[in-house]
């Protein structure tokens, strides 16, 4: 077994109700990481209370709000983070794409540059997975739709600014599927805690 790492899960389902199975695999995914003495964060986006970003000179200027410190701070210190979150109209819901917005300020996700040169992300040295569910074949949003909005985050934010390796898993046709495949993926996803990937 490798060593033990440090991994922040983000439950990125916008709706607190219990029964979503967002919520499980995310539990699912903590659950894995803690067998094999991983230390676990679970931050839970829908039970966070955080304003929206609103202009460019608050990215540039202002810090992360107060509320979404303990989770920056997690992120920063973490070896491996974990996104789970439905598909919404392609892509993250806005909940998520908002707390992302809020947490990787410009002084969080980035090196300090000159001003004509390009960015450079400071987050190096951390893995990532994201965890998509969808209504749709996943087959289908891969290779019909190139999976824009995973895309997006994956490369546009996560490895821009320093995540790598990014993989992903996509379940798609959620609402359809058997209970018995629904613990089949959760037993996947609880494996890949276990091995922190």
């Amino acid at each position: 077994m490798s060593d033990p790492k440090a991994i922040v899960v983000i439950d990125g389902h916008p709706d607190p109700t219990p029964d979503h199975f967002c919520h499980a695999l995310a539990d699912a995914y903590c659950k894995g990481a803690e067998s094999a003495a991983h230390q676990v964060s679970l931050i839970r986006v829908a039970d966070l209370d955080f304003p929206l970003l609103r202009s460019a000179k608050a990215f540039s200027k202002d810090p992360s709000p107060e509320s979404l410190r303990p989770a920056r701070d997690a992120i920063l210190a973490a070896d491996h983070v974990v996104i789970v979150f439905p598909l919404w109209l392609g892509s993250m819901p806005a909940l998520l794409k908002g707390f992302l917005e809020q947490v990787f300020h410009k002084d969080t996700a980035f090196e300090d540059t000159g001003p004509n040169e390009f960015p450079k992300g400071r987050l190096k040295g951390k893995s990532a997975r994201v965890i998509a569910t969808m209504g749709m074949p996943g087959l289908v949003y891969r290779l019909w739709f190139r999976a824009h909005g995973l895309k997006a985050l994956e490369r546009n934010i996560l490895k821009f600014i320093g995540f790598k390796p990014v993989r992903d898993t996509v379940f798609g046709m959620v609402e359809m599927v058997s209970d018995q495949r629904r613990r089949k993926w959760l037993g996947k996803v609880e494996a890949l805690g276990r091995r922190a990937a």
